[in-house]
Order: C-alpha cells, then structure tokens, then sequence
C-alpha cells in the first residue's frame, strides 16, 4: 500500500506518531548507503511487526539477531509511548506497520536530499 492511497485520517495521524519517534529517536535510520537504509528498515520494521502482532521472529543469525534487537526496543517504546498501539488489531497494527515502513522508506531513502546515498564508491 502506497502513502498517498491511504485515506484514514486517524490511523494515517498514528502512522505520523511513529515516524516522527523513529526520526527523532532511532539512530538505525542514519546508514550511509541506500542498500544499507532498505536493507535495514525492511528487517527492523518487519520484525517489529511481527513482535507488535504476538508471532515469531526468525533471530537464526547474527544480522537478524541485531535487528531484533532494534525492533524489541522500537515496540516496547511504541507500547509505553502510544497507548492507542495495544488497542489495535493485529489486522490494523499490519496495516500501520506497512504504513509506517512505507513512510520511513521515503524520508530516509526515496525522498531523502542525500545524494551520498547512491555513491557506488561506498
């Protein structure tokens, strides 16, 4: 689902929530490289996910397991901070979750100013 499609305004204000923690408090989103930024807000956001809905997470190697790192502090913030978060479906946390990855690829990547990000020499 793309930003623009979503027309909740309530769930599209909660999404802005999240993203505007993860912008200000989450030091992950300040790789160097494109790859790294995709790489990273694809299996912290997608582990967070998981963890935010009760199901499994996939820790089986070192990378995965320092993601997971990210993602359990992410979601325990979430939780302490945006109340509203544990009210939600599973269904809805996805939805938002989606959003969110969504959101944050933009600003950290697509839309980001950073021309740095595509130097090959990186």
């Amino acid at each position: 689902m793309k930003w623009e499609e979503f027309t909740n305004p309530v769930h599209r204000d909660q999404v802005m929530q999240l993203e505007d923690h993860i912008m200000k408090t989450c030091l992950w989103q300040f790789h160097s490289r494109e790859w790294d930024r995709q790489r990273q807000n694809e299996n912290i956001l997608n582990q967070a996910t998981s963890l935010l809905c009760g199901e499994p997470v996939d820790i089986s190697t070192n990378e995965l397991k320092c993601y997971w790192v990210d993602a359990v502090s992410l979601i325990d913030n979430f939780k302490k901070k945006y109340l509203w978060i544990n009210d939600l479906s599973n269904d809805e946390k996805k939805e938002i979750m989606c959003l969110l990855k969504a959101r944050i690829d933009y600003t950290t990547i697509t839309g980001s100013l950073n021309k740095e990000l595509t130097v090959k020499q990186y």
